[in-house]
């Protein structure tokens, strides 16, 4: 994938070497060390520039990406893509539920990672798969995925920081008491399974759920939650062990008798541009097969 970024230096920013430029933007060092490699890569006015020369105040910085090579283990395939947005540096994805994100060993061919590889070949566009916050294979909603090495540096320094928020619709077991509240059990690989997590106050890591109902009957709850950490199985855990499981969840409440997969749906997502620092918002709509568990009647 290729791409030509563009600066205007600053007063504020004159007298800094290229590289100190481009490391306050967000680069880090993998991707200056990438870039450096890559043909005209640095001009400054048109001219070529090496990342320790300095910049003036008025300069005009063009930064060229070029990536030639394309994921090698994602074979192409023609699979519906729900994209809610795509601009030069980032796409956005509403994936559906039994969609894997990227391909493994039972999963080779049906995964967003291979719809995506498609859509790009389409277009004769190379294509890197670089998502930035997964989710499980049968959780629904929306993904970014990074077009490009340095979007994808960006991306995930901001993950690290919190400044990518996430927003979470579940539908659980009963009606959710207290109707809003903070979860901060930690979480460990369970014991005898490369799979499942629980809850482990000696040895887990720190995690962090903020819930609050939505809607009840007398069947199920619609909770929204917002997580500020990111761990595998987080809300299906946390809910779980609030004594609220999600429906529908093989691993942790395999009670499928409203629901084929644990009723759980990506809603919104926003963080900073990586590139433009324009504030991005995106939800996407509960998916049928939750909304048609909330018109079930009571018992």
């Amino acid at each position: 994938m290729n791409r030509t970024i563009h600066y205007e230096i600053s007063e504020a920013d004159a007298g800094l070497r290229v590289e100190q430029y481009l490391k306050r933007r967000g680069y880090s060092s993998q991707n200056l060390a990438s870039i450096k490699r890559m043909p005209k890569s640095i001009l400054v006015n048109g001219a070529h520039y090496y990342m320790r020369q300095t910049l003036n105040s008025g300069d005009h910085l063009t930064v060229q990406i070029t990536e030639t090579l394309c994921s090698e283990k994602i074979p192409p395939v023609e699979l519906p893509l729900n994209i809610v947005y795509e601009d030069e540096d980032i796409i956005v994805v509403n994936k559906p539920a039994g969609m894997p994100i990227h391909p493994s060993l039972n999963n080779y061919y049906n995964t967003m990672a291979n719809a995506l590889a498609w859509y790009y070949k389409a277009q004769n566009k190379p294509f890197i798969f670089r998502c930035c916050n997964r989710l499980d294979r049968d959780t629904s909603g929306l993904t970014v995925v990074a077009k490009h090495l340095v979007s994808a540096g960006i991306l995930s320094a901001m993950t690290g920081k919190r400044e990518v928020h996430r927003e979470y619709l579940a539908i659980t077991e009963g009606h959710v008491m207290p109707e809003s509240g903070t979860i901060t059990a930690p979480l460990n690989r369970k014991p005898g399974t490369i799979i499942e997590r629980t809850v482990d106050w000696e040895h887990g890591e720190p995690t962090i759920t903020h819930y609050r109902l939505l809607s009840s009957n007398s069947r199920h709850s619609l909770v929204a939650l917002k997580l500020e950490t990111g761990r595998t199985h987080q809300i299906r855990i946390h809910m779980k062990y609030l004594g609220y499981p999600l429906i529908g969840d093989y691993l942790y409440n395999p009670d499928m008798s409203c629901i084929q997969r644990q009723a759980l749906h990506s809603h919104r997502l926003s963080f900073p541009h990586p590139i433009t620092g324009k504030q991005m918002d995106f939800t996407a709509p509960l998916p049928e097969d939750m909304r048609a568990v909330l018109e079930l009647p009571p018992y």
